[in-house]
């Protein structure tokens, strides 16, 4: 973060453009509030490469952290109304918003990282998404994906491991198959439940996965027998 040549905020919505804060346990009244709910929310799970406003730059995150969604077409916070340069829930902004100067980051820098919130904060512990979350974590692990893509970069063994993707993908597939099959979990909460999906993440690294074996039809069928045993239905 570079300190700028002003003292006070002229809503030019440049620091809402580039995304949504992360929630800190002081967020979490906001959400108990009814001010936003999980469809406004995405996880950036452990191991993910997300941006560091220290560093200004891209680096794997250490721990899971939850963030408000963007716009369907962009990084823009989806609280962001461009039309107005406003926030719509101003109001009952979060934390690192309340917090945000451009001319000075030092009060930002201070709490970023520190009392963030995951998941398992802000779901019902009874709830059996839950349990879907922590063997989703551990059949599809982004640390297994980064180990993946950085081993594609040497042509020996590309082609096992382009297989050793294709599999993560259709199993990240079925656990939103299930959830939402079995599980009745809406389609906008999926982002906050599980992620982005791994075709998205790979998508972004410039790694094509052909469409046929990203399909839930294409996938080995013990991956969703093995779900359909772990899991007991609502």
């Amino acid at each position: 973060m570079k300190k700028q040549d002003r003292d006070s905020c002229i809503q030019c919505g440049t620091c809402c453009k580039k995304g949504g804060p992360t929630l800190h346990h002081e967020d979490k009244a906001i959400l108990l509030a009814g001010h936003l709910g999980y469809q406004h929310l995405v996880t950036i799970r452990k191991g993910e490469l997300a941006f560091d406003p220290i560093l200004e730059s891209l680096k794997p995150v250490e721990k899971e952290m939850v963030k408000v969604r963007g716009t369907e077409n962009g990084w823009a916070c989806c609280f962001y109304n461009e039309n107005e340069s406003a926030c719509i829930i101003y109001a009952n902004r979060f934390l690192e918003c309340r917090l945000l100067k451009c001319w000075d980051p030092s009060e930002i820098i201070s709490v970023i990282g520190k009392d963030t919130i995951v998941r398992a904060d802000i779901v019902n512990p009874d709830d059996p998404i839950m349990q879907v979350v922590e063997t989703h974590e551990r059949e599809c692990s982004l640390e297994e994906v980064e180990n993946l893509i950085k081993s594609l970069s040497s042509e020996p063994g590309r082609t096992d491991t382009m297989a050793k993707l294709k599999r993560l993908i259709c199993t990240d597939l079925t656990f939103r198959y299930y959830a939402a099959s079995e599980l009745g979990l809406r389609k906008e909460f999926e982002p906050f439940v599980f992620g982005r999906p791994l075709t998205q993440i790979l998508k972004s690294r410039g790694i094509k996965i052909n469409p046929s074996t990203s399909s839930i039809e294409g996938c080995p069928p013990e991956l969703e027998s093995f779900l359909k045993t772990a899991f007991k239905p609502l």
